[in-house]
């Protein structure tokens, strides 16, 4: 990390002098609102003026009792390491983790010494509202079940944990984001929304980087398979998946319905028309070629399929699409 950035970071604040100073626990004023719930840090203590998100330095010389919070979480550590609970499980985040969590996560913290700095993102959902916009609007369903993971309701996996130090592109759209909350002025929340998005899309390139709670390893699966979906659609069979994971077909098809809400078929159609789409859209391949391209041997299904789910054929859409590009250039 910036030199100038983790030394901004490690600065002892107020809190941090009074702990060391001699109180024994965090200063519940600057986190809990009076009359709310007991354990739940309330976002309108850590984020004001209108704020979608900050940031703050984790406290360190204390230990920070079990809480939830009002808003969603995300803990970089820029060195050294911080054990956390999060629904019970033990994470120990070391320099270059990423942890998010989402409003149903309890957590607590043991306390850190000097050199380990962690930052906590503080994000409304609100927040995610333009980050998702940007990461496309095709249908891609391991874009939709990670933010899921961070939106959703209570589901009993209400974190997800990436090892991801060894990942530059990473750590720099981290490191981007900590000198926007830090140090940026015009257009903060715009950029910050931007490299958001720049973060879960490089995120979701290394899939075989996140870890979640282990009571919720069916997700854990989900996530493999949509990834295994994601890249190798063209190939991709249910059969193939099971033999790969060790597991029968039909217990199979049943876990996937239960977390995604559709049929291994369903998730593996989705993926290849939305692929088609941006075939047909981005490049001079022939409809037959696209067809094949995205697994499809018979054209004439393919066309079915396609107009079933788009409500237009393949050409159709194409011009359609083109149309609309030239339109939205300036003249």
């Amino acid at each position: 990390m910036n030199a100038a950035l983790l030394q901004k970071l490690s600065v002892v604040t107020d809190e941090e002098k009074a702990i060391l100073a001699g109180k024994e626990a965090v200063n519940r004023a600057l986190y809990y609102s009076p009359g709310g719930p007991s354990n739940e840090i309330d976002s309108s203590r850590v984020l004001t003026n209108g704020k979608l998100i900050d940031i703050r330095p984790n406290t360190r010389f204390v230990h920070f009792p079990r809480h939830t919070h009002s808003f969603v979480e995300f803990i970089y550590m820029c060195s050294g390491q911080t054990t956390h609970f999060v629904d019970g499980q033990k994470i120990v985040l070391k320099q270059g983790d990423l942890l998010f969590m989402n409003q149903h996560a309890t957590q607590e913290i043991l306390p850190a010494s000097m050199n380990d700095i962690g930052v906590n993102f503080m994000i409304l959902p609100a927040f995610f509202d333009r980050t998702f916009q940007m990461m496309g609007n095709r249908d891609n369903a391991l874009r939709d079940f990670i933010i899921s993971c961070l939106t959703d309701t209570n589901r009993g996996g209400n974190y997800l944990y990436f090892q991801v130090a060894d990942v530059l592109p990473v750590q720099n759209l981290v490191e981007n984001l900590i000198w926007l909350q830090l140090f940026g002025e015009k257009d903060r929340r715009l950029l910050s929304q931007n490299t958001m998005a720049l973060l879960f899309l490089s995120l979701m390139n290394y899939t075989d980087k996140i870890h979640m709670a282990k009571s919720s390893w069916e997700q854990d699966l989900v996530i493999r398979l949509l990834s295994y979906i994601e890249t190798e659609y063209r190939a991709a069979g249910l059969a193939d998946f099971a033999k790969r994971s060790g597991m029968e077909e039909t217990s199979l098809s049943r876990l996937i319905k239960k977390n995604t809400g559709k049929t291994f078929k369903e998730l593996l159609m989705e993926k290849r028309i939305s692929q088609a789409q941006f075939l047909l859209t981005d490049t001079e391949l022939s409809v037959d070629d696209i067809a094949a391209a995205v697994g499809y041997e018979n054209t004439s299904f393919f066309h079915r399929l396609f107009q079933r789910s788009t409500g237009m054929t393949p050409r159709a859409f194409r011009l359609s699409s083109r149309a609309a590009r030239t339109e939205g250039v300036p003249s």
